[in-house]
């Protein structure tokens, strides 16, 4: 089935998680808590098709107001598809966005309301929701920095993408970036091991020496805490 994140049609299957969905077709859907429904940075609107998901998990009953849910609001990490239909979403940025490049001032004023509300509303049963999943071992700070971790990485992909199609001509080859960078630390460390009479083997230089000495040099680096 054809699903539209930020009206770009996506592949999907009936079973899968939206926000999966989402990252798999680089479509721009927040990911910073690694889906363990904190950060709310998955958070969508669901403009058509709401049928199409699975209802509403407890993290999002715990995080998202009612006024959230009637404007069609969701978490794309706990959002998972359950038949086939119309469905389209906007990302919280991509709605922010057409707010303000249209120029829609009681549109804007009516979203920082609602998210206000949200906030001071929700926030003590967002927090009781979190304190209870540590508490039954549903979630482990260390599953936690973990997720966080694949979220930035996802992240990082998602802007590498975003950045070469909005300037396609810096799309080079990366042999040639990655000549470019190593010929970079290799004048750095050359300038800095002649000019200081000693030696400075940056990551990624030649054989891990600079030209000023023709054989590596393995130096041991002792680091102390008071």
């Amino acid at each position: 089935m054809i699903i539209y994140i930020n009206d770009r049609p996506c592949e999907a299957q009936v079973g899968d998680l939206l926000l999966k969905v989402a990252q798999k077709q680089k479509c721009h859907i927040g990911y910073v808590c690694g889906g363990n429904g904190i950060c709310q940075s998955c958070f969508v609107y669901v403009k058509e098709g709401s049928e199409c998901l699975s209802a509403p998990s407890d993290m999002e009953n715990a995080f998202i107001s009612d006024k959230l849910f009637q404007e069609g609001g969701r978490l794309a990490c706990q959002s998972i598809i359950v038949k086939q239909g119309n469905l389209k979403v906007l990302s919280r940025a991509e709605y922010l966005r057409r707010l303000v490049l249209g120029l829609n001032v009681p549109g804007f004023v009516t979203y920082a309301q609602t998210i206000a509300y949200n906030v001071v509303n929700k926030l003590p049963d967002g927090a009781s929701n979190i304190l209870d999943r540590i508490k039954d071992g549903k979630m482990t700070p260390a599953d936690s920095l973990s997720n966080i971790g694949k979220g930035l990485v996802q992240g990082s992909l998602l802007v590498a993408d975003t950045f070469m199609k909005t300037f396609p001509f810096m799309e080079y080859p990366l042999s040639s970036i990655a000549e470019g960078t190593r010929g970079v630390y290799n004048s750095a460390a050359n300038l800095v091991c002649n000019v200081s009479g000693g030696c400075l083997h940056l990551p990624g230089t030649d054989d891990s020496f600079c030209e000023s000495h023709k054989t590596p040099v393995i130096e041991s680096v002792k680091i102390y805490i008071k």
